[in-house]
């Protein structure tokens, strides 16, 4: 017996569907579907009739008598009066190492044109939280292949944390480095909300061969309904908690929390929840810490889910409400500054702007006062930039001043790494102790 079957939390059989009483669609509004004459719980699933066939949507809400439906596809083909059947036993998406090398959608059906998924087990979009005094705490560095973080913002295997960029900053790349230069046994990618055009290239191109053998990557693109976003954020921690829970150190990349939280305020406002900051319902903010928490460490027979969410500023904003709720619920956030992409730096990662809040802990006493160094430098650096440039500043005025830019076009050689290379954690360090030394 497995470790997760003795939790308890995987079903090893596939129990059939029972359809109860049906009822009937009442109306369609916006997104949602309305029916009534049937009784089923929230999170149930319904079986709608079209002429297409049947259309698979999810109960969100009720009024009285009446269901409020999200459905997981387009609405094509739907007719007042149609059948609506409750199917009160889901079995959920299947879990295993079957998975490894596929690219699913939302729910768990494959995209990759590799046949159907058959494994042994299936989970629940949903689980059960874990007992916070139950998981272990963060006492090590994952390597993620990355200077850049490696050196100076380190993260830790069970560490959740963010990264903060806006459109075209190069945010998809640095995700697809981590994912080749991770020393972290399975990768979960999850694409939510993304170009139909952009989840090709990032498997294709980003990820690669190499990457992907030891890759999940659910895919629910832009045009997917908000219930199939949703859905997909959802099966992405479903899948990574599985690996975990049979003792594997899990690197969990999601592109984005945003499309998340969009799809949830869709959904949301759909069914009648009152708008409350700038535009995001109550529910948005409190669905958010339910999905980031279920990253982490397991307890101290299992592994660890070390979680990446990328959270896109809407014009470079990092005070936009998604990115200020996202940074109060992660143990840190590296910010991607569109000022370093333009100049052709890359990963453009702001040190400055950034922080992991478990690395004092789990580095030793040397790098952290290297990494302190680091920041300092480019603190001076970036407050005297200007004088420099205008010619304000005489060398010599300032020893501190002379040193920090003497020292900055080595911290940029170490900050600026290509796409393809990765460089090993105590690489990494080696290489910032020798650009300090002097």
């Amino acid at each position: 017996m497995t470790l997760a079957e003795r939790l308890g939390r995987y079903q090893t059989t596939n129990t059939a569907c029972k359809p109860v009483a049906s009822g009937r669609l009442d109306r369609v509004v916006g997104l949602t579907l309305e029916a009534i004459g049937c009784r089923a719980p929230v999170g149930s699933v319904c079986k709608v009739e079209t002429l297409n066939g049947e259309l698979e949507a999810e109960v969100v809400g009720f009024a009285g008598e009446t269901l409020f439906l999200m459905p997981s596809e387009q609405l094509l083909g739907v007719m007042p009066g149609a059948k609506v059947t409750p199917i009160l036993h889901n079995n959920g998406i299947p879990v295993g190492p079957e998975l490894l090398g596929r690219v699913i959608d939302g729910i768990g059906n494959p995209l990759d044109g590799l046949g159907p998924i058959i494994t042994e087990q299936r989970a629940a979009f949903t689980s059960t939280p874990i007992n916070p005094l139950s998981r272990k705490p963060i006492k090590e560095p994952l390597d993620v292949g990355i200077k850049a973080i490696n050196g100076l913002l380190t993260v830790g295997k069970g560490q959740r944390i963010g990264l903060f960029a806006g459109s075209g900053v190069g945010k998809s790349v640095t995700l697809g480095m981590m994912t080749r230069g991770t020393s972290a046994q399975i990768v979960v990618v999850g694409l939510i909300g993304e170009r139909g055009r952009e989840v090709k290239e990032f498997i294709d191109e980003i990820l690669g061969k190499e990457g992907r053998e030891r890759a999940v990557v659910i895919a629910a693109p832009a045009d997917a309904s908000p219930l199939m976003r949703l859905k997909g954020c959802q099966t992405s921690l479903t899948i990574a908690e599985y690996f975990r829970d049979q003792g594997f150190d899990v690197l969990l990349l999601m592109d984005s929390l945003t499309r998340f939280a969009q799809a949830q305020r869709e959904i949301a406002l759909s069914v009648g929840e009152p708008p409350a900051t700038k535009g995001y319902p109550p529910s948005v903010f409190a669905k958010l810490p339910a999905l980031v928490e279920r990253a982490g460490n397991g307890n101290e027979n299992q592994g660890s889910i070390t979680a990446f969410f990328t959270v896109l500023s809407e014009g470079d904003d990092l005070q936009d409400p998604i990115a200020d709720a996202s940074r109060a619920i992660l143990d840190g956030h590296i910010v991607l500054s569109r000022e370093m992409a333009d100049a052709g730096h890359y990963p453009a990662i702001d040190v400055e702007r950034s922080v992991s809040r478990v690395m004092p802990a789990i580095v030793s006493d040397e790098h952290m006062l290297m990494s302190k160094a680091v920041r300092q430098i480019l603190s001076i650096c970036r407050k005297n930039q200007d004088l420099v440039a205008i010619g304000a500043y005489k060398p010599g005025t300032d020893a501190t001043i002379d040193q920090a830019f003497s020292f900055k076009p080595k911290l940029d050689s170490y900050l600026q790494q290509e796409m393809k290379e990765a460089v090993p954690y105590e690489m990494c360090v080696n290489m910032l102790r020798s650009t300090l030394s002097g």
